[in-house]
């Protein structure tokens, strides 16, 4: 595993993070730079227990959260003592490998990547007003390539991160009387358990590959931190914005 390099370091010493879907993938590696960092650090993951991931979560709250459960949603924003930064990471396609193209399944992966992001954001927001962080409170949504292009396999899902692009500009806008920044980032080919079945396909990526400037896979350490990065004070005057991490696939 690749770690933030010596020359960038960030200081959260006593900063409050919630990160959802942090027992693994690129929501475990937002975790555990911040706790580096020296952030409070609370994840959430869809088992009963932090023991229950091969992953190792020591030093990390484990909260378990259901992002199409409203209540959990609810019941888990109000034990929070404090929060100053959320990064809604939590997400899944497909879900239970059933298609997207059925429409029940297709609200279902909304229900799960958009709806769940909005309501646990509008559940946190009292908290996060709160915060006395410099810069204010920060939400960092996980937006996708498949915010920008059709993605076929994934109709539900690519529907949802879209509308997380445009939930994190309305949001930026109507929250910012709170000093809560809202950004994004756009990740692109990560290595995750969400694409560990095309890992393995090479001829499946090779367009994606040859289209890409950097022509590699991106790892969660490569999207850590430039979301501690829009956390952070020195992203004080940035709200609304999303950012592509994807090799340069985007612009090519």
């Amino acid at each position: 595993m690749t770690s933030i390099p010596d020359r960038l370091r960030f200081d959260f010493s006593g900063v409050h993070v919630l990160v959802t879907g942090g027992s693994s993938g690129i929501g475990h590696g937002i975790a555990r730079a911040f706790a580096d960092a020296g952030a409070e650090v609370t994840i959430t993951g869809r088992r009963p227990a932090a023991a229950d991931y091969d992953a190792d979560l020591s030093g990390l709250r484990y909260h378990r959260l259901q992002m199409s459960d409203a209540a959990a949603i609810d019941s888990l924003a109000s034990a929070l003592p404090a929060l100053d930064v959320l990064v809604n990471n939590a997400g899944a396609n497909l879900p239970g490998g059933k298609s997207e193209y059925l429409p029940d399944v297709f609200e279902e992966s909304v229900r799960i990547n958009l709806f769940g992001t909005y309501r646990l954001s509008a559940a946190c927001r009292e908290q996060l007003a709160k915060s006395a962080l410099d810069g204010g409170a920060s939400i960092i949504n996980l937006a996708s390539m498949a915010s920008y292009f059709g993605i076929t396999a994934a109709p539900g899902y690519g529907a949802a991160k879209a509308a997380t692009v445009q939930m994190t500009k309305t949001l930026a806008a109507a929250w910012a009387k709170d000093r809560i920044r809202v950004n994004a980032v756009a990740p692109g080919l990560i290595r995750s358990n969400m694409t560990a079945r095309i890992q393995g396909l090479p001829d499946f990526t090779r367009k994606d590959f040859d289209r890409m400037p950097l022509a590699r896979w991106g790892t969660p350490e490569d999207v850590a931190p430039a979301v501690l990065f829009l956390a952070s004070p020195a992203a004080r005057y940035i709200t609304g914005q999303t950012l592509p991490i994807d090799g340069g696939y985007s612009i090519a």
